[in-house]
């Protein structure tokens, strides 16, 4: 006679359900496992130590850029007032200090001269740094640290000598000196950056693409370039931020208020006893604004061309 185990017993259809459901709580996989692995998901001493410093800092560097804004929106007759926020924002601060000053020409000039200088630095230095990385010529190792070098140079160490070079050559308050000067005194960086980037792409694959039927620029320009594009929007970037940061050749070399750059028309704002506070920092968020833009677009190719060569 054939026995059935009753339904109570581990051998039923109920002791069979409930150790299913206990094997599935057992493996994570049931609702009971996943409640337990939420509740067990806690964050450490460490972890919040490392969220709270990061906090912190992210706050002391925002917060002189929030004192700008704050204080470029503030009314004339609050500037005094010890109060973080005005009871009013003045948004006609930003409309008067663009009609009533020379800033819309200055943002102008510093636009074509941190353009020309970075196209400058771009024509010059990529195949400089193409040869230097490629070629094992004599006194390579010389020349990468001439260029080296001439970093320690700083543009108010030869400020004499330049304005003295340019006076002679008829060029000042020109935008063709600027853009000269500047390219100049950041071609060191970009050749270095640019030399450690394309030595870190293998020269096989130009050999390959010559054994092809490519020739020496069609390889350059079609193999490296687009490889070595992350190292090269770095260099720009740095060159076209250390131009639009430029101050001191700028209100040496350009004497006339239309013709200087936006660093020195910002310095207009402040006077022999008084000082706009509202239209300075007016003035300041105007010129922040193209480079924080532009930063944030290509922060990722920053990143990967300062740590070009760091890997083996």
């Amino acid at each position: 006679m054939k026995v059935s185990a009753p339904s109570g017993t581990p051998g039923g259809p109920a002791g069979n359900k409930a150790g299913n459901a206990g094997g599935k709580g057992a493996d994570g996989k049931g609702a009971g496992g996943k409640g337990a692995a939420k509740r067990r998901r806690k964050y450490g001493p460490r972890t919040l130590v490392i969220a709270a410093s990061a906090w912190m800092l992210a706050v002391i560097f925002i917060a002189p850029y929030l004192e700008m804004i704050i204080t470029a929106l503030r009314p004339a007759d609050e500037l005094r007032d010890r109060t973080y926020l005005p009871t009013s924002f003045e948004w006609k601060n930003l409309v008067d200090v663009w009609e009533e000053s020379t800033l819309g020409d200055n943002l102008q000039v510093t636009l074509l001269i941190a353009g020309g200088a970075t196209l400058l630095v771009l024509l010059v230095s990529l195949p400089a740094a193409y040869y230097t990385a490629r070629v094992r010529y004599r006194g390579r190792k010389a020349f990468l640290l001439l260029v080296l070098v001439t970093q320690m140079f700083q543009p108010t160490a030869l400020l004499i000598g330049l304005y003295r070079q340019f006076h002679q050559l008829e060029m000042l308050n020109s935008t063709w000196t600027l853009i000269l000067a500047n390219g100049a005194f950041n071609l060191a960086f970009a050749v270095w950056i640019l030399t450690a980037y394309i030595s870190s792409i293998p020269a096989e694959l130009e050999e390959a693409a010559m054994v092809d039927g490519t020739g020496r620029f069609g390889a350059l320009f079609r193999v490296t370039l687009p490889l070595a594009m992350p190292g090269v929007v770095t260099a720009l970037i740095f060159t076209f931020i250390a131009t639009w940061n430029e101050f001191v050749m700028g209100l040496t070399l350009m004497t006339e208020p239309e013709k200087q750059p936006l660093t020195v028309g910002i310095n207009n704002f402040i006077g022999n006893y008084t000082v706009e506070w509202n239209y300075l920092f007016a003035a300041s968020v105007v010129a922040i604004l193209p480079v924080v833009v532009l930063f944030a677009f290509i922060e990722r190719h920053v990143v990967s061309g300062l740590t070009a060569g760091s890997v083996k």
